[in-house]
């Protein structure tokens, strides 16, 4: 059993070119499909809608019904009332005709006809069409309504727009459908709803709020302020009353007293304290201490010193024969001869 699809503002077209995407490997762009016209009584459209939930096919089942309105009266001229009728057009896979048409033909004895499709001609006032080529087309009509050899169109039979009902071969499609369309049943129970719990609220009591009294300026005692008099300073001398004067001079001489009093005392300590130094002998310089000079250390201090005194400047000490000579002895016994030199220069 397949399961049926409510698509709305939509054309065969339009669904044929977005059904792979719609609805996956379930439509075979590889199968032959072709389009049939289905005429019943209009009391019975709505089982005719549903009509793929009852039966079993292989591939979708497009249709889309139409109400012919001004065109109308080229039906009655072909003597069909088309407000009795329902007219659908489906678009199915040949494989699925036999199974989709099986219970119609054989129980409800549907005829099966041929009719051509034409547009509307232009005589007729319909603001909207489109031309087209006539179109034979395969018909099943209820036994109860008239044949009829020419339906008239504004648009080709697969680019009328309209609601379209969808029929999906398997169940396991049922949750796809659902998420593209409106999902269409026959006889399911619908449970009542739930009656939600209303819920009173409650307005809290608001207290009665008692006015405020009223007071009146002669019931208004005010309390009069009573002079503290300071204390008084009291130096024995007298029991009378002081005024603030008298109290903050007494006060400041009797604090000044104290002060120099304890200076006088603080004196008084640091002279009773005698300093107390301790002598450091300092250890004895003499030259007996240093150690004695070799020779070659007072043949240098000689040249130096003698070069020196002839005014020649220490750069150019080292130009004379004997400086070389000392200087090599000196190396040879381990004697540095540029602190002494250093020294005498600094000192002459």
């Amino acid at each position: 059993m397949g399961i049926t699809a409510m698509i709305p503002n939509m054309t065969i077209d339009g669904l044929q070119s977005e059904a792979t995407k719609r609805w996956g490997d379930i439509y075979d762009n590889e199968a032959t499909r072709m389009q049939i016209m289905l005429i019943c009584p209009r009391k019975e459209r709505k089982i005719l809608e549903l009509h793929g939930d009852m039966v079993e096919h292989g591939q979708p089942v497009i249709g889309v019904f139409h109400r012919p309105r001004a065109e109308a009266r080229l039906l009655q001229e072909q003597g069909l009332n088309p407000r009795d009728a329902s007219f659908q057009f489906l678009d199915l896979a040949t494989s699925d005709l036999g199974p989709w048409m099986q219970h119609l033909v054989t129980t409800e004895k549907w005829v099966r006809a041929s009719i051509t499709i034409q547009p509307i001609p232009f005589s007729v006032d319909v603001p909207a069409q489109r031309g087209f080529e006539n179109i034979n087309m395969l018909c099943f009509r209820h036994p109860e309504l008239p044949a009829i050899e020419r339906y008239y169109l504004p648009f080709p039979p697969s680019s009328v727009p309209n609601k379209c009902f969808v029929s999906l071969p398997r169940r396991q499609a049922a949750e796809l459908a659902r998420q593209q369309a409106e999902v269409l049943g026959v006889g399911r129970a619908v449970e009542p709803a739930t009656p939600e719990p209303v819920v009173q609220e409650t307005i809290p009591e608001v207290a009665e709020i008692a006015p405020p009294e009223i007071v009146m300026e002669s019931d208004v005692v005010i309390q009069q302020h009573v002079s503290v008099p300071l204390p008084s300073i009291d130096d024995g001398s007298s029991d009378e009353p002081q005024n603030v004067e008298d109290a903050i001079t007494k006060a400041t001489d009797s604090g000044f007293g104290d002060m120099q009093a304890a200076g006088e005392e603080l004196n008084a300590i640091e002279n009773s304290i005698e300093p107390v130094v301790d002598s450091v002998p300092l250890p004895p310089t003499s030259e007996e201490s240093k150690p004695p000079q070799s020779e070659i250390e007072i043949e240098f201090r000689a040249l130096v010193s003698e070069l020196l005194a002839s005014g020649i400047e220490p750069s150019e000490m080292m130009d004379d024969p004997r400086w070389n000579s000392i200087n090599e002895r000196a190396t040879a016994v381990g004697f540095e001869t540029w602190p002494v030199f250093l020294e005498l220069t600094s000192m002459g």
